[in-house]
């Protein structure tokens, strides 16, 4: 897998911006890291999140959460490469010469694919087959992807909740000024770790895991339109005008 560079540079640059500000300001970088408000903050949104979500999606989602630096590789251009490479050889030996290929597809999409290409099933039937499987996969990675939204959703007000805790710990220990200056970093802090984390981490992780789920379902769209021209017998030059629109 690659790196998105800009994925990791746009986090770099966010927290960078807060801490920078701060030290401009004059303030303590320490100031802002306060484990009791962080501690609020991120278990109640979890939990939040956990409380809305089946098991298997929340876990997905979270290991989905690497696709924001490290998106899946496959591209346009392999996945055309792959079918053209297929077309030329079925036309040359017959769609038994594509079996081979079958167990070195790490993808298990494009194992199925090939597979029911391999048996001889009719271009419409696979055609139905593997639609009905890219609407599943679509449904549940967009539905692991929205954990991420709505960790975003629920993080400012879990801040507010800690900013109140805070308040509350203040206006309990007003006889005792000690006392004061934690619970109103906690107050403080609380709010700039729930804002700040929505949005400069749930929501934008979010949009970036929908926009990768989007480009898959794109890539497998071209995978059923290859195969099912394969199917069909089609010329491989064909084939290849028919899919270069999937490289725009």
């Amino acid at each position: 897998m690659r790196l998105d560079v800009i994925s990791i540079i746009g986090l770099l640059v966010g927290l960078a911006a807060i801490l920078v500000g701060q030290a401009l300001e004059g303030g303590h970088m320490g100031s802002l890291f306060q484990i009791t408000a962080f501690f609020i903050v991120i278990g109640g949104t979890a939990g939040a999140v956990m409380l809305q979500s089946p098991l298997r999606t929340f876990l997905d989602g979270l290991a989905m959460a690497k696709w924001v630096f490290q998106p899946p590789a496959d591209t346009p251009e392999e996945v055309l490469h792959k079918l053209l490479d297929w077309s030329q050889q079925s036309r040359r030996g017959g769609l038994l010469a594509l079996e081979p290929h079958i167990e070195t597809q790490e993808d298990l999409f494009q194992r199925r694919g090939l597979q029911l290409l391999v048996d001889g099933a009719e271009p419409e039937v696979l055609r139905d087959t593997m639609e009905l499987e890219l609407s599943s996969y679509e449904q549940h990675h967009l539905d692991a992807a929205r954990i991420w939204q709505a960790a975003g959703g629920y993080s400012p007000t879990i801040g507010i909740l800690g900013a109140v805790m805070g308040l509350i710990h203040v206006m309990e220990n007003l006889s005792d000024p000690s006392k004061l200056g934690a619970g109103i970093a906690v107050a403080f802090v609380a709010t700039i770790y729930g804002v700040g984390g929505a949005n400069l981490v749930f929501l934008p992780m979010a949009n970036k895991l929908k926009a990768v789920v989007g480009r898959q379902v794109k890539l497998r769209d071209m995978y059923i339109e290859g195969l099912v021209a394969i199917a069909n017998g089609e010329n491989p030059r064909m084939i290849e005008a028919k899919l270069q629109g999937y490289l725009i």
